[in-house]
């Protein structure tokens, strides 16, 4: 059985959020280049500052002013990233940006967070033939995800939201709101100035 195909390239597939094989040339030269950029990245001293902003800055989509991403980071293709002003991510990001991955401003990632935006057909015959797909994440602004936090594909999280560490994050939480397990429940609504 194979997946409806068009005259698309296996790349427009992807980021049409439709079924693709990822075994194709341009794609698996992207994720070289994106490879390339994430090891010099993790390569590169916390003493040069400059540098580690230069080489996200030619990985990712888009690094807002301020915001800083402590090695490892690992990513698929990286240009599909975009993280917004003053975030800060902790050491071992994995954001496996297949599909977008749009994070806001003011974000705390606590360590080995895990972005997945991949997914793959429950039909053994497609998962055999290796097609797969991708679903955008969304957070947004002054959310802080606890380290160890795992958000699945196509979930958006609402600005000042809360993810406990180890939280699993199968669904869209909404804004102003603590949320934690396996899967993440909202356990809480956040009132301003409350602590």
């Amino acid at each position: 059985m194979m997946a409806n195909l068009d005259d698309r390239s296996m790349r427009e597939r992807m980021l049409a959020g439709d079924l693709y094989v990822a075994d194709d040339p341009e794609l698996a030269e992207r994720l070289l280049r994106a490879a390339d950029l994430m090891d010099a990245f993790n390569a590169t001293s916390a003493r040069d500052p400059r540098e580690q902003r230069r080489l996200l800055t030619e990985l990712l989509g888009a690094v807002g002013e301020g915001t800083v991403i402590r090695p490892p980071l690992r990513v698929d293709y990286g240009s599909h990233l975009r993280i917004g002003a003053r975030s800060f991510a902790n050491f071992g990001l994995v954001a496996l940006d297949v599909a977008p991955i749009t994070i806001g401003d003011d974000v705390q990632i606590g360590t080995n967070v895990q972005l997945l935006t991949p997914t793959h057909p429950v039909d053994p015959e497609l998962r055999r033939a290796k097609w797969e797909a991708a679903q955008p994440i969304t957070i947004g602004d002054n959310v802080w995800l606890g380290s160890g936090a795992i958000v699945l594909p196509g979930v958006t999280i609402g600005e000042n939201t809360v993810v406990g560490a180890g939280a699993v994050v199968t669904r869209d939480l909404p804004a102003n709101v603590v949320a934690a397990g396996n899967p993440a429940r909202v356990i809480r609504t956040i009132e301003p100035g409350t602590a």
